[in-house]
């Protein structure tokens, strides 16, 4: 029974951390917790996770794998064939990488655990830091139809919407574009805010009034008013370099589909910018302060 399995789950970063609390807390089987940062691990105190000292240790151990890690790299590194997955896993474990990577990655890390006898799932997550300890985060999955109907249930433990996108790799391209669309919308609201304000119009004032109209969105509600507007971006949240990875992740995506992301490239330029001009290291949606310093010249500097 899926109730009785042990969880294995490797990353316990800004996202990992609360989805292996909810994993911890709701799951009534064993949960093994492992990071190289050990205040991540000590964030678990007073739940029923077991910390590790190793991924080969949960590997070993565990009958379903979760995984968030930063990227390819990471995630190459621990289900690659030197990596611990697949030296210590024993055939007929699940893995499912719940970091946001690129298609190819997912797919190439899937066939090999695949002639390993190891089951894959990618299964990328969206929403806020704050949605994932209330274990409400969209879950896009690309998985066979048996894996899902074997994970969902734990997915629902972190995860209030949890989407069967396809196979292998299906994940991965629908997040790539959720968060494609994000990033361009945090550059277009960071505009119109910009805007605004120099024509009188105070920030907190106008994104109040346009989301109560057709302007409204996510990006408006959370990243808008949460962080633009009381300029707050914190260190350890969602950087620029995050953000160019991902859009990285998705030039690559559309250039395989034949493709010409022109809106995703001009939006790339920007978090560049942010990135060189003093936002490296916190929170994307200051992408606002590059617009505030450059004014009608935002475009030309983000080249």
């Amino acid at each position: 029974m899926l109730d009785n399995q042990t969880i294995g789950f490797v990353g316990l970063g800004v996202m990992g951390g609360p989805m292996c609390r909810n994993m911890a807390l709701k799951h009534r089987g064993r949960v093994l917790a492992f990071d190289l940062n050990q205040q991540a691990v000590e964030a678990l105190a007073g739940t029923p996770a077991v910390p590790v000292g190793s991924i080969a240790e949960i590997a070993g151990a565990a009958d379903v794998i979760f995984l968030s890690l930063p990227g390819d790299v990471q995630v190459r590194a621990v289900c690659g064939p030197d990596g611990p997955v697949a030296i210590a896993a024993k055939p007929g474990t699940t893995v499912v990488d719940l970091s946001t990577t690129s298609v190819a990655a997912a797919r190439e890390i899937g066939a090999f655990l695949a002639s390993r006898s190891i089951s894959f799932a990618d299964a990328p997550v969206a929403r806020t830091r704050e949605a994932a300890q209330r274990g409400e985060l969209s879950i896009m999955v690309g998985a066979s139809d048996a894996v899902f109907a074997h994970i969902e249930a734990l997915l629902r433990h972190i995860g209030s919407d949890v989407t069967h996108c396809g196979d292998i790799g299906a994940g991965q391209v629908v997040k790539l574009i959720n968060n494609a669309l994000l990033f361009e919308h945090v550059v277009a609201l960071a505009e119109m805010m910009v805007i605004g304000e120099r024509a009188g119009v105070a920030p907190k004032t106008l994104l109040e009034a346009v989301s109560k109209g057709s302007g409204d969105s996510f990006a408006l509600r959370n990243h808008g008013m949460k962080a633009m507007v009381p300029r707050s971006f914190p260190e350890k949240a969602f950087p620029p370099e995050y953000v160019l990875k991902d859009i990285d992740y998705v030039l690559r995506l559309a250039a395989s589909a034949g493709v010409t992301p022109h809106v995703t490239e001009v939006a790339r330029r920007y978090y560049e910018a942010a990135r060189d001009g003093g936002l490296s290291g916190r929170y994307f949606p200051g992408v606002i302060e590059v617009i505030e310093k450059t004014g009608h010249d935002a475009g030309t500097a983000a080249e």
